[in-house]
């Protein structure tokens, strides 16, 4: 059946996820490329695995089962379905249970602050936060980010975003993200979720999976969107991996993606959901869909779903849903099981008490749809009633000094000759191009940022927010010299002077976001500007150079670009790349302009000199009518994986970055903490308990119109039903193959939050020594990657970043020792056909690599040779 069909029929159930398993490293190369063709199927994963066995937990569950026991079927269904687009404050918001003080549920976007909201801080996006390299300032940003929701009475925060992972450099939305690398990834993710669920918030860690493309990425009920097909290895040590590390970091919910995963919808993938997220990765959490990404009824349910949002069917706004009324609909006629329901209620209700919301936690006091004081309630419906929408409240604290030090940090500098910076307060200036200047329309005057025009502070979409203010570098440039002169143009003016000891800054940008919003004919990825700046940045770049014998570029982007045409031209000195900063980008890029600071951010993806240096399969599709099929055929080789298999040189690597002073990293020791004597890692503990109910169908009257006693709001959505009693159990549905409801036996890679707790356990810790050398103060970051040995059988890529730290700000001479850890995980591959992560025994031919990029690597440790300088 179409994904659209209602849930009390005979429901279409999809479960396609992973591959076959494949024996060996030749037949995988083959496989890879045979099954692209033919499509990628894999059997399903029921039932959906209980939450509530986790110790950490434990005491979150025992009180979710004491209210979950005691609920009616409303009460139920109504905390698993949204109540409607347009149906409350929040761009989502649950049904309540007021009986036991659960209030509507609120969800909020965005991954980088309060979406259309007021009196909030705009941070740097993702893509910033992942060049700092700064565990403490993605966590401190992670933090602010949940105090702020708080303050704002969101239950709910939708972030941070791990996927996309950046396999696509035209891809809209890898901006949202850390950038190009899994353990990058991984690592931002974890300490955002750390940060932001530490001020009670929740927080959702998004999108699950395969989540690489803008266009056509949504099922509708005239198309359908486009399958990611991921080999089995592949989606394990690339994609899953920052997943897992936000399970591991305890992460409240997860946002299922738009898309099919190997021809199977993401929010009713049985094997992804109940198999991989529930069951391998021990998630305790629960499982929302993104908006409208909800397909179906009873598949959805069984597949492991635990939340729809914004809760409407197949079109908004006319009042059906799959779930609310229909939900209560199939419990009753027995085709979903009452356990089920109970479980997605339980993880829902545990994970509100886990963040402690039952205690003091406030009410929205915002509006995302409106700026107004007052305004309807409900502007979804056709009649609403009105009253207070918006208190006004200041969430802000000092929080932009955390969005100017983490935009200050991701500033990377990737040339510099001639020690052209930092700039002296009386240099001659003259600025360029519309990237120094502000929106000429007005702030926030494109809805979700969609446009470009002014600095570039984010991409466009839902995962924006509102500027409460926005220090553009003119600005703050302004401030600090009188020897500028300010040309806020594109076009290279003509009756520009200069003489030999003018400093030309020139500012270009290069944009996308999300698909909902098409900006200069870019319909969220970079369809027409590609890889190239906007606006002509490039040629304002060579017209600079043509005149000025100094010229620093400043570019803004949410992505790889290609500099070719002007990165080697003699008078291009100097060029930063300041990613997307926010509100603070202005104050943050002279910090580092003018020497405050020393740069210290490194890129989080490679920068080519070609598009063409990609392989193809990570290009846009572009296919208008019936599905496409992405087959990620480049497999493991993403970003400088790809780079350094093709030997291609790219422009700038992986990890690069430079400084006002200079480093050296010496002295390293490896000590094994944890011993690794054998391949797999030791079998986890068993599952602890799980909440146990009366899975008995419950009375009809429990969702029936007639016991209730309120003035029903049109479109609204609603658990109940009209005349409840005449709905029966037949027991006739028609079950997709593999159906049940016995449990499965653990999964053997699984046992624990993230996966089985030894893969966790430290093997080895590196201990190096980072001096600064040069004559300024300044912080480096040293990089550890992994090189795993041939022994294991697999083509597996040369060089992979496993663990990164950055140093305090070193005056020149001082020094500090770093500690780098790697773990069993870290040493593994993922054997499909075992289905676990097998490791070199006693880490034998495994060599640890640290240095400054993925290309500058001075040190080398191997367990039996110690550590040495290349």
């Amino acid at each position: 059946m179409a994904p659209w069909t209602r849930l009390a029929l005979v429901p279409l159930i999809a479960q396609v996820v992973v591959a076959s398993p494949m024996p060996d490293a030749n037949h995988e190369a083959s496989q890879l490329n045979t099954r692209a063709a033919e499509g990628y199927d894999s059997p399903p994963y029921y039932p959906t695995p209980d939450g509530g066995w986790v110790s950490d937990w434990a005491e979150a569950y025992e009180k979710a089962q004491q209210v979950v026991g005691n609920m009616t079927l409303a009460e139920k269904v109504n905390l698993t379905t949204g109540t409607g687009f347009f149906m409350g404050p929040c761009v989502g918001q649950t049904g309540s249970a007021p009986r036991f003080g659960i209030p509507n549920i609120c969800l909020q976007d965005s991954p980088l602050g309060i979406r259309n909201s007021d009196h909030n801080t705009a941070f740097p996006a993702g893509i910033t936060v992942g060049a700092t390299f700064n565990k403490n300032l993605m966590y401190a940003r992670g933090r602010a980010l949940g105090q702020e929701s708080r303050g704002k009475g969101i239950n709910v925060q939708l972030g941070p975003a791990v996927g996309p992972l950046g396999r696509k450099p035209r891809g809209g939305r890898g901006w949202e993200g850390f950038g190009a690398d899994p353990t990058l990834q991984a690592f931002g993710g974890a300490y955002t979720i750390k940060g932001m669920q530490s001020a009670g918030v929740i927080a959702t860690i998004k999108h699950f999976i395969g989540y690489e493309q803008e266009m056509y990425r949504m099922s509708s009920i005239i198309t359908k969107g486009y399958s990611s097909n991921i080999d089995d290895r592949t989606l394990h040590e690339l994609y899953l991996w920052p997943f897992a590390e936000g399970v591991r970091a305890g992460v409240g919910s997860l946002m299922t993606s738009y898309n099919d995963i190997n021809s199977s919808a993401a929010s009713q993938n049985s094997k992804l959901l109940n198999g991989i997220l529930k069951d391998e990765l021990g998630f305790q959490g629960f499982v929302m869909t993104d908006w409208l990404g909800h397909y179906s009824g009873v598949g959805s349910a069984l597949a492991g779903l635990d939340m729809a949002m914004p809760g409407d069917g197949a079109v908004p706004l006319f009042g059906d849903s799959y779930w609310g009324s229909e939900l209560s609909r199939s419990i009753l006629n027995g085709s979903v099981p009452v356990g089920r329901l109970n479980d997605m209620v339980t993880r829902i209700v545990a994970t509100w008490y886990k963040m402690g919301q039952d205690k003091d936690y406030p009410l929205p006091n915002f509006s995302t749809n409106t700026l107004d004081e007052t305004g309807p309630l409900y502007p979804g419906a056709l009649f609403s009633p009105s009253g207070v929408v918006n208190q006004y409240v200041n969430v802000q604290g000092n929080h932009n000094i955390t969005a100017r030090a983490v935009a200050r940090e991701a500033i990377t500098l990737l040339k510099n000759e001639d020690d052209l910076l930092p700039l002296r307060r009386n240099d001659s200036l003259k600025i360029f191009g519309t990237d120094a200047g502000g929106n000429s329309d007005g702030l926030n005057s494109c809805s979700d940022q969609g446009c470009d025009k002014g600095v570039l502070t984010m991409g466009w979409g839902s995962g924006t927010a509102r500027l409460p203010y926005l220090i553009t570098p003119q600005e703050a440039i302004a401030n600090i010299t009188k020897n500028a002169e300010f040309h806020i143009t594109d076009s290279f003016p003509s009756d520009v002077s200069a003489n030999s000891n003018d400093i030309a800054v020139v500012f270009i940008n290069a944009d996308s976001g999300e698909n909902y919003i098409t900006v200069e004919g870019n319909p969220g990825d970079r369809t027409e500007a590609g890889l190239y700046a906007w606006h002509s940045g490039d040629d304002l770049v060579k017209a600079a150079a043509e005149k000025f014998s100094s010229v620093v570029v400043v570019y803004h982007t949410v992505g790889p670009v290609i500099m070719e045409e002007w990165i080697d031209l003699e008078s291009v000195k100097a060029v930063l790349v300041a990613h997307l900063p926010g509100q603070e980008a202005g104050n943050s890029l002279t910090d580092i302009l003018f020497g405050d600071y020393s740069p210290s951010g490194h890129m989080p993806y490679t920068i080519p000199k070609s598009e063409s240096d990609y392989p193809e399969s990570v290009s846009i599709i572009n296919q208008p009518f019936g599905q496409i099929q992405d087959t990620f055929t480049e497999g493991l080789y993403v970003d400088y994986r790809h780079f350094m298999k093709a030997n291609i040189t790219p422009r700038y690597p992986f990890g690069h970055g430079l400084s006002y002073t200079t480093f050296n990293i010496s002295s390293p020791t490896i000590n094994e903490v944890t011993a690794l004597n054998t391949a797999y890692p030791p079998a986890a503990p068993s599952k602890g308990a799980t909440p146990v109910y009366d899975d008995a169908i419950p009375a009809a009257s429990e969702v029936a119109w007639s016991s209730t006693s309120f003035t029903r709001i049109w479109r609204y959505l609603y658990p109940y039903l009209d005349n409840p009693e005449s709905i029966t159990t037949s027991g006739e549905y028609a079950y997709p193959d593999g159906y049940s409801t016995t449990p499965k036996p653990q999964a053997r890679a699984g046992g624990g939050q993230g996966g089985n707790p030894a893969l966790f356990d430290i093997v080895y810790s590196i201990k190096v020594q980072v001096t600064n050398t040069g004559s300024r103060r300044g912080k480096a970051v040293a990089q550890l990657y992994v090189e795993l040995p041939s022994s294991l059988g697999l083509d597996t890529p040369e060089l992979q970043l496993r663990q990164f730290e950055k140093t305090k700000e070193l005056a020149p001479g001082q020094s500090e020792l770093l500690t780098l850890t790697v773990t069993r995980k870290d040493l593994s591959v993922w054997d499909v056909v075992i289905q676990d992560w097998k490791a070199p025994i006693n880490g034998e031919g495994v060599k640890l690599w640290i240095g400054n990029s993925v290309a500058d690597l001075p040190i080398v440790c191997t367990v039996d040779g110690g550590c040495s300088s290349v």
